[in-house]
């Protein structure tokens, strides 16, 4: 069965799952959702996940969602970027954990508020708010990749492929690779490994397309 895999280019938590897909070397196919309209408000969406949000993968075993889990299912599956014991499985969650609440769960909202809301909606106080935290978090992430060359562990783990989902995007979002160095090199391990792609690559959907009518 052709893993299916419920996405839009621009949605960096989607970029973790379809990263770890392909890295991991399963068969599997993206599903565009047509998230800028509206599409994961509907029923038949919401029938395949309640919850309402990207990522959402089809599997012989049902339908997984958040890209965590996803991450997780995909290493055990493909038998790579996973942990080997216990003590490798906590120290994984603990950088997605990190990532979730202080890096991701912040450069999403912070991109999304300055990029694709449509100007008179966007709030600078929270741009201003939003990027200070994240700098705060990247500032943490630089120093720890000063002295390790992964995150969790000696090797690239779904740790890494889900810490850089938002990284990798062009639109600005207080982020800019030349101002924190190891964090720039550790993207460039990231992007010399086997198979990686930059997510407008890996998942149809991009900011140019609602400017063309769509997805090409």
């Amino acid at each position: 069965m052709t893993l299916k895999l419920h996405c839009f280019g621009e949605s960096g938590n989607a970029y973790k799952a379809a990263l770890t897909l392909e890295l991991g070397g399963l068969d599997w196919t993206p599903v565009f959702v047509d998230f800028f309209h509206g599409a994961t408000r509907t029923p038949e969406f919401r029938a395949i996940n309640p919850m309402g949000e990207v990522p959402a993968l089809e599997t012989p075993e049902g339908v997984l969602t958040q890209s965590a889990v996803i991450q997780d299912w995909v290493a055990q599956q493909s038998g790579r970027f996973g942990f080997h014991d216990n003590d490798e499985r906590r120290e994984i969650l603990r950088w997605q954990m990190f990532d979730n609440h202080k890096v991701s769960g912040v450069a999403g909202p912070l991109r999304f508020n300055m990029n694709f809301l449509p100007p008179e909606k966007r709030s600078e106080g929270a741009n201003v708010f939003l990027a200070m935290r994240l700098r705060a978090a990247l500032k943490v992430l630089d120093a720890h990749l000063e002295e390790a060359e992964w995150l969790a562990l000696g090797r690239p783990t779904i740790a890494d492929l889900g810490m850089c989902g938002y990284l990798f995007y062009p639109e600005p979002f207080a982020f800019e690779r030349v101002q924190y160095p190891a964090i720039d090199a550790w993207l460039g391990r990231i992007s010399a490994l086997p198979g990686w792609k930059h997510p407008y690559d890996l998942m149809p959907g991009n900011p140019s397309d609602r400017q063309q009518g769509g997805p090409q």
